[in-house]
């Protein structure tokens, strides 16, 4: 399973869980500790590609706000919405923006971090900084009202723990306790509807692995066998990436990745082809 697949996967999975109760969309309070002061209208630029500089490229203002601790995760710029679409005032601007593209991301707690006449920067924070950004303008080319221009978010592992354990994220944490970016080490369930709910998925910076007891997937997918009572080769090392009782090891080779448990250690073998869960 690739980067693509694996992100819009994932995406699918998140946005299943629904809206957060509580506070609502926007509310009042303090704007963060150091408020964004770059122009609101950024020319933006799409690559094919999903890499940190595209992101940037494409999500204009938005992606020039977050003060991330690592890497871009998201970004967009302005496309997905026509004529008939667009709100009366800012506020509506941003719902269209959940509206439409469902981002998963979350959907309350937001602020207006700076205003202009055509433009408004809203930012969800998190210790004072902007982990989410949207930027919603008015009058755009084709589509009068307001609506989303461009948006951007970090990484999923600096948001809230509370929220990403609500909403399917399974983030792993390194020797320090610290949560690790998932574009570093993520994991998650098997999807239910395609009959993978004993099967889990590891993504470790690129390379996917997979639980598979009960042989679900696909022969020729997995290019192992899986491997419920393994032993440790002698030259595993442990990378210090924890999820609740899982420890992550890897040998030299790569082909596996050992999971201990209280229960003892499993191989996950490496994935050889795509797999895809429609």
């Amino acid at each position: 399973m690739r980067r693509g697949l694996w992100v819009a996967m994932a995406a699918v999975a998140m946005t299943t869980v629904g809206c957060e109760s509580g506070e609502g969309l926007v509310i009042e309070g303090e704007a963060p500790a150091t408020v964004y002061d770059g122009p609101m209208n950024v020319p933006t630029e799409e690559l094919d590609e999903h890499t940190p500089r595209a992101l940037r490229l494409v999500s204009g203002a938005a992606g020039r706000a977050l003060e991330c601790a690592g890497e871009i995760h998201n970004g967009n710029g302005p496309d997905g919405w026509s004529e008939d679409d667009g709100g009366d005032g800012p506020e509506e601007g941003l719902e269209l923006y959940f509206d439409l593209f469902d981002p998963g991301e979350p959907r309350s707690g937001y602020r207006v971090e700076r205003r202009e006449a055509d433009r408004v920067l809203y930012s969800y924070d998190v210790g004072g900084r902007t982990k989410v950004a949207v930027v919603v303008a008015k009058d755009q080319k084709g589509r009068p009202g307001w609506g989303p221009e461009t948006s951007a978010s970090c990484d999923p592992s600096e948001l809230p723990a509370a929220w990403t354990a609500s909403h399917g994220y399974e983030i792993w944490t390194d020797r320090a306790g610290e949560r690790v970016p998932t574009s570093e080490v993520s994991s998650r369930p098997g999807d239910d509807h395609c009959g993978w709910s004993e099967v889990h998925f590891l993504d470790l910076g690129g390379r996917e692995y997979a639980r598979d007891p009960e042989s679900l997937l696909e022969p020729g997918v997995l290019t192992a066998s899986y491997d419920g009572s393994a032993t440790l080769p002698p030259d595993a090392r442990d990378t210090g990436y924890r999820y609740e009782e899982r420890e992550l090891w890897l040998a030299d080779d790569s082909r596996s990745a050992y999971v201990r448990t209280p229960q003892g250690v499993e191989a996950w073998p490496l994935l050889g082809e795509e797999v895809a869960c429609m």
